[in-house]
């Protein structure tokens, strides 16, 4: 790939793009001059039928050149759209070392997708939808999969439900800001949860396992200041304004009815065993260190589960790391679709030799 950062010109693979990245941009600099987040224009739009029916709107993004050798598919968080990708869907679509093909789409119950209601608002249908969507618009390939914080849950009871897709073709797994169970032993304090609180008043009472979690449903009703929105989703004092106007954005699109359908799936979530599905695939786990929705303890004991996984930490950021930290954790993206790719076993000559020839 070749990057330009400060106005130096390089040839970033592996590790080295790791290096660069961490430095490139910090807290408030990673939006750039006149960037209008969530404006990028997909090649192609979709909508995918469940298959229940419930439409699903779905994204398609295009190398900017030349044909892909992978495809990465994002599944979003909890309250959030797809539209949550944003960086990741802006820097990948320029990556050379491998060109990838992307798709993201919106859970039932979230964005511009359909209403789910009481008995599907479930990991378990979440996963269903996500085959769906991989069945309507990559059904051949090697895949790359990348979950945020729910999204992460859903591709663990994917492997639980497909294992046969993982061992044939999802060659990368990404775990960003999530947690294989025990998602309610850990986070904010109880006492949020007081029905006498006037933040988690009405919800409190149906998800007294996770009071972070509450806060996040009120932020989507627009019931919490902007000051606790940030404080919830991100670590860093300094985060650029644009980037928390942009979640408070997408928090509005989907309704506080809906997403209360969804607190008993994820206080239930308990899916360590499903993690031994994850085997075959090249797993990266992502996390911050200052996260209050899932602490970092639980990146912890996914790469306990797996001692393959690669985990990094990402120092100060919050749950909504992939926004507020973007070029660090899609650095760390590039070495694990790199790794998928094979250029990690080129030597340095080889992938220079390719680069210049592509």
């Amino acid at each position: 790939m070749l990057t330009v950062v400060g106005g130096a010109v390089a040839l970033v693979t592996g590790a080295a793009a790791a290096g660069i990245a961490v430095t490139a941009r910090k807290g408030a600099e990673v939006v750039q001059p006149g960037e209008q987040l969530g404006e990028l224009r997909p090649d192609r739009v979709s909508t995918v039928a469940a298959d229940d029916g419930t439409p699903l709107a779905v994204s398609e993004i295009d190398p900017d050149d030349g044909k892909p050798e992978l495809t990465v598919v994002g599944v979003h968080g909890f309250a959030l759209s797809q539209r949550s990708w944003y960086f990741q869907r802006r820097d990948l679509s320029s990556l050379t070392l491998p060109r990838v093909r992307q798709i993201y789409y919106d859970h039932r119950g979230h964005g511009l997708s359909g209403a789910a209601n009481a008995e599907t608002s479930t990991i378990e249908q979440l996963a269903r939808d996500l085959d769906a969507v991989l069945r309507a618009v990559a059904p051949d390939g090697p895949i790359v999969l990348l979950g945020h914080s729910m999204g992460g849950m859903v591709l663990m009871e994917l492997a639980q439900q497909n294992p046969e897709l993982f061992a044939e073709r999802v060659c990368g797994v990404a775990l960003i800001a999530t947690a294989a169970g025990e998602v309610g032993a850990r986070g904010l304090p109880r006492s949020l949860l007081s029905k006498y609180n006037p933040l988690t008043r009405g919800v409190g009472e149906l998800a007294g396992w996770q009071p972070g979690l509450v806060e996040f449903v009120r932020a989507a009703g627009g019931q919490l200041t902007r000051p606790a929105v940030r404080r919830l989703s991100f670590g860093s004092r300094d985060v650029h304004p644009k980037v928390v106007d942009f979640l408070l954005e997408m928090l509005a699109v989907t309704p506080v009815r809906g997403l209360v359908n969804y607190i008993d799936t994820l206080g239930s979530h308990n899916r360590y065993a499903a993690l031994a599905g994850l085997k075959h695939a090249h797993v990266l786990v992502v996390h911050g260190d200052a996260d209050r929705l899932t602490p970092f303890s639980h990146a912890e004991r996914i790469a306990a589960e797996l001692p393959d996984a690669e985990l990094a930490r990402v120092r100060g950021a919050g749950h909504m790391v992939q926004l507020e930290q973007p070029e660090l954790v899609n650095s760390h993206l590039i070495d694990l679709l790199q790794k998928c790719a094979g250029v990690d076993d080129m030597s340095s000559s080889q992938r220079i030799w390719r680069w210049l020839n592509k």
